[in-house]
């Protein structure tokens, strides 16, 4: 009996390691755009979102995006349609009115969200 949990263990630490479960983190975004843009022009900013797992069981479940308080856009992730990979961008353009407060943040189906990433863009 022993010898039978010995081995089943060993087969469920080995296919954890293998999917990565055992690595596997709290989603993360970084933001990358302008720190100023001209009042009224579009400026594109870039998230990127890590997280170190993309299986069926462990994936990122959602990224948001807010400008100036308010949704800007929202992708959401299931076990079957996941994100693209452990590392991937999305872009989106945003017109700059005002100095304007984009914050994206990402979550992980499992161990949520790092938290929140910002950027704030100044009216030149």
């Amino acid at each position: 009996m022993k010898r039978f949990i010995l081995v089943v263990s060993c087969f469920l630490f080995l296919f954890c390691l293998s999917s990565r479960q055992v690595l596997a983190n709290k989603s993360a975004v970084t933001i990358e755009g302008p720190a100023s843009a001209e009042k009224g022009s579009e400026v594109i900013v870039k998230m990127t979102v890590t997280h170190s797992a993309n299986s069926f069981m462990h994936y990122t479940k959602w990224l948001k995006v807010q400008a100036g308080g308010k949704p800007v856009e929202q992708w959401d992730y299931t076990a079957s349609s996941r994100a693209p990979g452990e590392a991937f961008s999305k872009e989106i353009k945003i017109k700059i009115l005002e100095n304007t407060e984009v914050v994206a943040e990402a979550s992980c189906n499992v161990h949520g969200s790092a938290g929140p990433a910002k950027l704030i863009i100044q009216v030149k």
